[in-house]
């Protein structure tokens, strides 16, 4: 059998690792005001970040149409595919699940699709669709695959830390007062992912404070796998890695967090994303 990888462009993969697993990627856009962006296409980070600083209000972000996705699976049920798993952001974030389906009915092919919910979100869905890509090409089933991704979502563990709180503000979360006084004291927000949504994880007051809540998040943890870094523009990167490595000696994926993630988060965000044991 010849089981293919679908996914969407809010896991953040990096494109070259997209590229080697042979991952099909469908694209979600977004808009400011009137004009409408592809995800990951339209405009480059340095570019989005701008507008994001420059405009009073965060991009509006949509699902893929059911088409794009139908599409998708045509195209790789001709080139030969028996099977295909669609990995997907959390259906509590986005419609894009909903749009997987949708675009499966209508597809109408003779080969059997998976949709699969990754309950999570940029990179900490993207290390979901690595390990069943990983998982495929050994020569997994679709139906243990599906399962095996399934039980991936319930293990999925992602903390960030936000480096501004501008963006938490144009997107009505935090008051205008509130973020004054906030960005004042130099309080850096940590998030997670909880069921399928993302939550308040704590706060610290320097950016140096945060990240070692972060990595103590994910030692704290014990035996995981599957480690990746999720970060916007962050220079500081490496150095976050650097401290990852000193108890993981796995790979790490390192990711850049997109239009989708990033306009809710800002730049400056970095966090990591896990599979617990």
């Amino acid at each position: 059998m010849t089981i293919r990888i679908v996914t969407d462009s809010a896991c953040d993969l990096p494109q070259q690792l997209v590229d080697e697993l042979g991952i099909t990627l469908v694209p979600l856009t977004f808009s400011f005001g009137d004009e409408e962006f592809t995800d990951r296409v339209s405009l480059t980070p340095n570019e989005f970040w701008a507008r994001c600083s420059a405009s009073p209000v965060l991009p509006q972000t949509a699902a893929p149409a059911p088409g794009k996705f139908a599409e998708a699976f045509t195209n790789l049920s001709r080139a030969g595919a028996t099977g295909i798993l669609v990995v997907t952001i959390s259906s509590d974030l986005s419609a894009t699940k909903q749009a997987a389906e949708q675009g499966a009915e209508a597809a109408r092919l003779t080969i059997p699709i998976r949709v699969v919910d990754s309950r999570s979100a940029s990179i900490g869905e993207g290390i979901s669709v690595v390990a069943a890509a990983r998982l495929a090409q050994g020569g997994m089933g679709l139906d243990d695959l599906a399962r095996t991704v399934t039980d991936m979502a319930g293990r999925t563990r992602v903390w960030a830390a936000l480096d501004t709180l501008e963006n938490l503000k144009k997107n009505g979360r935090i008051g205008g007062a509130k973020a004054l006084l906030a960005s004042a004291l130099s309080i850096k927000p940590i998030i997670t992912v909880l069921d399928g949504k993302v939550a308040e994880g704590g706060k610290q007051r320097t950016r140096s404070k945060a990240l070692a809540f972060v990595i103590d998040q994910f030692r704290n943890d014990g035996a995981v796998s599957n480690l990746a870094v999720l970060h916007a523009q962050c220079a500081d990167v490496d150095a976050f890695v650097a401290q990852l490595r000193e108890t993981y000696t796995g790979e790490i994926i390192v990711g850049d967090i997109g239009s989708v993630i990033g306009s809710h988060t800002g730049p400056g965000t970095i966090g990591v994303a896990y599979h617990v044991q």
